[in-house]
């Protein structure tokens, strides 16, 4: 399932993380992907090692056994960048554990060398509000910022073997890349915003900003088309970014 949301082609540079006994690097290699596998659990590395031992020889796989968090995505994917069929870009999936979800998708969002597409298996609720809600979150904004989220499907826990305490769904991020944000002070900026507008979401976006806008706050609202009353999570992305401008 998710090899299919994330398109996987053949020569796709595809970085896979916690492959764990390697289900769906199976998938990834039999479609012909080059894939960079990031496991964290020491005691995975040498089954991983065994069961894909010829794909390791051929090079069409790299077990790295690391914290997906602190993986150098740039020079891993240099060894592979002759062998697959789009050099600049690559594609990230993985069943991952539920509490790095937002660390995560901030890391390869805001990466030096971002991916083209993303794809997650995570907990529905959360998957919701990034791509289905119809009030804005600080996570959601920040996905936005950079990509198209598209909930994809539903993962009922009944699915898993032993079941897990919630329901789970396929998030994909696709059409990634910095085109919102005219340079990196830009990019700054957005973010300085959009923590001071949700730092306390009881009260008036107008209220949160103004330690940032100072006397200006009311101007730069009504220039970017934000009502004086509104609240954060009523703001779009778009207004969002026409506030950064201001």
């Amino acid at each position: 399932m998710l090899a299919d949301a994330a398109d996987i082609q053949k020569r796709d540079a595809v970085v896979e993380i916690g492959p764990g006994e390697g289900a769906l690097t199976k998938v990834l290699l039999e479609r012909g992907a080059h894939v960079v596998a990031v496991e964290k659990d020491t005691r995975l590395i040498p089954l991983l090692s065994e069961k894909f031992a010829q794909e390791i020889k051929n090079e069409q796989l790299e077990v790295i056994e690391e914290d997906a968090l602190r993986l150098n995505t740039a020079s891993h994917l240099k060894k592979h960048a002759g062998k697959s069929s789009k050099k600049d870009t690559y594609k990230v999936v993985g069943n991952i554990p539920y509490y790095i979800t937002g660390a995560l998708l901030r890391k390869y969002l805001t990466d030096t060398k971002q991916p083209a597409t993303l794809v997650f298996l995570i907990q529905k609720e959360v998957a919701e509000r990034i791509a289905r809600s119809t009030k804005e979150s600080l996570l959601s904004l920040s996905i936005k910022a950079y990509g198209t989220p598209t909930y994809i499907k539903t993962v009922p826990r009944g699915a898993f073997n032993p079941p897990p305490a919630v329901d789970s769904a396929i998030l994909l991020v696709s059409n990634i890349s910095r085109k919102n944000f005219k340079n990196k002070k830009h990019e700054e900026r957005f973010f300085t915003l959009l923590h001071a507008g949700f730092a306390q979401k009881r009260k008036l976006l107008k209220r949160n900003i103004e330690k940032v806008l100072g006397s200006d706050t009311e101007k730069v609202l009504q220039d970017a088309g934000i009502p004086l009353n509104a609240r954060a999570e009523d703001v779009s992305l778009a207004q969002w970014l026409a506030l950064t401008l201001n």
